[in-house]
């Protein structure tokens, strides 16, 4: 997987947040906790990386299969997590690596801080004690930057965006972005995925959001193209941060 380049990140200190950005390889974590935990996740980071890479290296059809693949068992935390969002979801196992990554990383993290969002490549996983916006970043010139979700208190929550214009991973839509919203980061990111693959343009809207709400761990889903924007289920939208 190639990298891309983060430019919609935002690094200034507030009296609520530190916000850190931790870089191995392809991996790039933009993180916000109430300090700078930059070392404990790295360490976590490359303990991650190590898992999957080793994982490969016994199963090569992990990384390259767009359905699931049969288990392995005796492996990692983070495989089985990636095993069983392939199998909710229809999808290959590294249709889940983004979010399954920045999960376990802000799970590492979180007795060290009582609130604290991940990002990884677009891919959320977030817990938070008072309500913040997450803004979908999306090239569409309809909405590009002017759509926020709001989100309350929760232990855990994955917000996953899939796009088949933007960002280097592969992807057999056509929408600017899905973004899918549930309690399992590794989930919402295989789910993001599975829906971006059904867009082809407004007409495949409905196909796609019953394919995603066809699974239980969907909370709530918000598809973009072009000047067309459908959302159901737990969503609230909000305009982004500076915003009115």
């Amino acid at each position: 997987m190639r990298y891309a380049e983060r430019f919609y990140r935002d690094f200034d200190p507030t009296d609520r947040w530190t916000s850190f950005r931790v870089r191995i390889e392809t991996s790039d974590l933009y993180i916000r906790a109430g300090s700078d935990l930059s070392v404990p996740a790295r360490e976590k980071l490359a303990e991650l990386r190590q898992q999957i890479r080793d994982h490969i290296e016994t199963q090569q059809s992990f990384l390259t299969s767009f359905e699931p693949v049969e288990r392995i068992s005796g492996r990692p935390e983070i495989i089985d997590r990636m095993y069983l969002a392939s199998e909710e979801t229809g999808t290959g196992p590294m249709a889940s690596v983004a979010g399954a990554i920045a999960e376990s990383v802000g799970r590492a993290l979180a007795a060290e801080s009582d609130e604290i969002i991940v990002e990884n490549g677009g891919d959320i996983w977030l817990r938070l004690k008072e309500p913040a916006a997450v803004t979908i970043f999306t090239e569409s010139l309809f909405f590009k930057s002017r759509v926020a979700l709001k989100v309350g208190p929760t232990l855990s929550l994955g917000i996953c965006t899939s796009s088949g214009k933007t960002g280097p991973s592969l992807s057999f839509g056509r929408a600017d972005s899905v973004t899918v919203i549930s309690d399992d980061a590794a989930f919402a990111d295989a789910a993001a995925t599975g829906t971006c693959n059904l867009v082809q343009d407004e007409t495949s809207f409905g196909r796609a959001l019953d394919y995603s709400f066809s699974m239980q761990k969907t909370r709530g889903v918000v598809i973009i193209h072009r000047d067309k924007m459908a959302v159901r289920g737990d969503v609230e939208i909000t305009p982004p941060a500076g915003e009115t």
